[in-house]
């Protein structure tokens, strides 16, 4: 039996490693952007490129357990930044209206960028609880409660998701020698 030689040499592979790793860094720098920004999805994008260089490397710096804990971590940003609106409006006693007009106005505010991210829920949040026949001024109450808990939301998101890149590195440098 003959022992065939690689397809690949160790120069090709190299350089896929190196490919690898940069576009996971790009998608990890893309995540934290989408921290910030409603239109990326921040906490998936930085989870994707932790998994990838994971991979990529073996597993050898960061295994299941370190995986799974920074996807614990995930989780609990993007569950809190989901009800985080929610909670804001509800905190406020706006009607239920309210809560789906600001979730209707987030929706419509991804068409028209970060201006529409960040009016949208306000204004459906403003419409919704006229249209539950409340007045302006308890309306507007609504809406700024529903934004606070928005940037609140995005907050907690932000914070998960520096986390998760916290925990990379040091799940990352505490197994260098493996």
């Amino acid at each position: 039996m003959t022992i065939s030689r690689s397809r690949f040499s160790a120069d090709a592979i190299f350089r896929m490693h190196i490919l690898l790793n940069t576009f996971a860094a790009v998608v990890i720098v893309a995540g934290l952007v989408g921290a910030i920004v409603p239109v990326l999805p921040g906490i998936p994008l930085i989870f994707a490129g932790i998994w990838l260089i994971a991979g990529v490397d073996g597993y050898r710096h960061l295994g299941l357990g370190w995986l799974l804990g920074i996807a614990a971590v995930g989780a609990v940003g993007v569950v809190a930044d989901l009800i985080a609106g929610a909670l804001g409006a509800k905190r406020m006693g706006a009607s239920s209206q309210a809560v789906w007009g600001a979730l209707i106005g987030t929706v419509i505010g991804l068409f028209f960028g970060i201006p529409g991210l960040l009016l949208g829920p306000f204004f459906g949040a403003v419409l919704g609880e006229l249209s539950a026949g409340n007045s302006v001024l308890r309306s507007t109450h609504a809406g700024v409660s529903v934004w606070v808990g928005l940037i609140f939301g995005t907050i907690i998101k932000l914070v998960s998701s520096l986390m998760m890149v916290g925990l990379f590195g040091v799940g990352w440098w505490l197994n260098r020698g493996g």
